[in-house]
């Protein structure tokens, strides 16, 4: 489904939610998170990080539009870049039209280099895990196709260990009032995608999709973890 053709769903909600690109009766408010769960697992999962490395790192996320992914991690400190793109499908090369009919089974991703040095994988889990909904299976809001699931595309066992260890204590502490679906996968071949999508909101802010959708989410996402940010 194209995202732009949401606008008309999403122009008609009052309000968004941190949570999800656009609120659908099926978002989670952020208010619904258990925030104290949530920073308590934070605390207990730096204390168990693995040992530091030297050399950047890629780590694999999907969750929901690719604009808002990319718009949301390509401000951290540490992130060296954002490509968003497709990945965990069948189809070789697959165009945009041609995932977003959901027939070539990937998932519309942002692949992200970082230098763990300065930002830790636990810390890009945190955002990953507070700036979407993990629990809608196969939506983010107004958003709806398997092209926009919830994932962690691994790139190697450490990573797939500590985002195991996450959605299993997130889940058990009920953070969320519903379980968690976010699929713990090893990455595929990634396409980057059309050269339009690339950092889309910060060169297309004015469009609808962009003030109605993901600068609300922006607003939130920069108060939330303003120490996190580049200058």
């Amino acid at each position: 489904m194209e995202k732009i053709l949401n606008i008309l769903i999403v122009g008609i909600l009052s309000t968004f939610t941190f949570s999800a690109c656009s609120k659908s009766s099926s978002s989670t408010n952020s208010s619904d998170m258990n925030e104290q769960k949530f920073d308590s697992i934070l605390a207990n999962t730096k204390s168990e990080k693995n040992i530091n490395m030297d050399e950047l790192e890629k780590i694999t996320f999907g969750s929901g539009c690719f604009w808002c992914v990319e718009a949301v991690f390509q401000d951290l400190k540490g992130v060296v870049k954002v490509e968003s793109g497709y990945s965990n499908g069948k189809t070789k090369n697959p165009t945009y039209k041609e995932v977003c009919s959901g027939l070539t089974g990937h998932a519309e991703v942002c692949q992200i280099t970082y230098d763990p040095k300065i930002i830790s994988f636990d810390e890009l889990l945190e955002v990953f895990w507070k700036t979407h909904d993990p629990t809608t299976l196969n939506r983010q809001g107004a958003d709806a196709g398997t092209q926009y699931r919830s994932g962690v595309f691994y790139h190697n066992e450490s990573q797939r260990e500590m985002a195991q260890k996450w959605k299993d204590k997130l889940n058990a502490e009920h953070v969320f009032p519903n379980p968690i679906v976010t699929e713990i996968t090893p990455v595929g071949t990634f396409y980057v995608a059309e050269d339009y999508h690339q950092n889309y909101y910060k060169q297309n802010g004015y469009e609808p999709y962009c003030q109605i959708v993901i600068k609300p989410k922006m607003e939130k996402f920069e108060k939330a973890f303003k120490e996190k940010l580049k200058n």
